[in-house]
């Protein structure tokens, strides 16, 4: 398997994860434990995690002129990010999380093109309007109506600014996987994001009934340190170091279809002509977006 291939593999690992994410997170906030709480337990855990891993990992020093840019993806990448989407998914709907973050990809082209000057052609430009038209779709012809999303318009407000916290992560990560392996990274990002996050989060995560806490609702728990943290961080950052960050952002666009599809499977949702034009939209958008150029520099 050649470098490309494995790095988009670990790009829709990431998004199907994710995807998943949307809707068993829901299913836990806030009867057990509330959004802030559930960020305490995910930067803690992953942190854990990503130490863990570090010592098996080679041993890299970060330079000194890189902390700036370090403290930067800590901060957008597991403090606003995570904070905005947990808090919005309470507020919202999954299948609204899963459409409303797709502004990302669009913030990430833009970003990138400003940024570290990633080139802009007119395939991707495609892509990413036909993605975003398809994920579009989903979301005006799919409405849910639900009794546990109390604040839809604020959820889906928070639900931009994750989406925009996370293009930009994407953006600044991206120099610095080119220097330093996945798991340096990540136990950086992660135990700074614990510092920030813990004076925001503790109170939450002090009110959780944890010796009363049912077994399913623990196996989430688990599902979400585990596979929407440390995997799916670890997947992308490992996907950046072949991708360009706007190709890692299109495949947010697959999210809103993996969602459907994982919501079909548990017998929540079904299949419709606009949901299966939504859909190869989104397909073909994601295609053109990460398709290998002719020159390779371009990636």
């Amino acid at each position: 398997m050649d470098k490309r291939t494995a790095a988009l593999l670990a790009a829709f690992g990431a998004s199907l994860i994710y995807a998943i994410n949307h809707t068993v997170a829901k299913g836990v906030m806030p009867t057990y434990i509330k959004p802030f709480g559930f960020i305490l337990l995910r930067v803690v855990g992953a942190a854990i995690l990503f130490w863990l891993a570090s010592i098996w990992a080679p041993k890299q020093k970060i330079k000194k002129s890189d902390w700036p840019r370090i403290i930067a993806c800590a901060i957008f990448g597991m403090v606003i990010n995570m904070l905005m989407f947990f808090k919005g998914l309470q507020l919202s709907t999954p299948i609204n999380s899963s459409v409303m973050i797709t502004v990302s990809p669009i913030l990430v082209f833009i970003l990138s093109a400003i940024l570290i000057k990633e080139k802009i052609t007119f395939l991707r430009t495609l892509g990413i309007l036909l993605g975003f038209s398809g994920a579009l779709g989903l979301i005006l012809f799919g409405a849910e109506l639900r009794q546990d999303a109390p604040n839809i318009p604020l959820g889906n407000t928070l639900f931009i600014i994750n989406a925009a916290s996370y293009a930009l992560y994407l953006v600044l990560v991206k120099p610095l996987t080119a220097k330093y392996h996945s798991i340096t990274l990540m136990k950086w990002f992660f135990l700074i994001g614990v510092v920030i996050n813990f004076p925001l989060t503790i109170s939450e995560f002090n009110e959780v009934q944890w010796t009363s806490l049912p077994l399913d609702v623990i196996w989430v728990m688990v599902f979400v340190v585990i596979g929407t943290t440390f995997f799916t961080y670890l997947l992308n950052v490992f996907a950046l170091r072949t991708l360009k960050a706007s190709t890692i952002g299109a495949f947010i666009y697959l999210q809103p279809l993996l969602a459907i599809s994982f919501a079909m499977a548990m017998g929540a949702d079904s299949l419709s002509v606009v949901k299966v034009l939504s859909a190869l939209l989104v397909f073909l958008g994601v295609y053109l977006v990460t398709r290998s150029p002719k020159n390779k520099n371009l990636g």
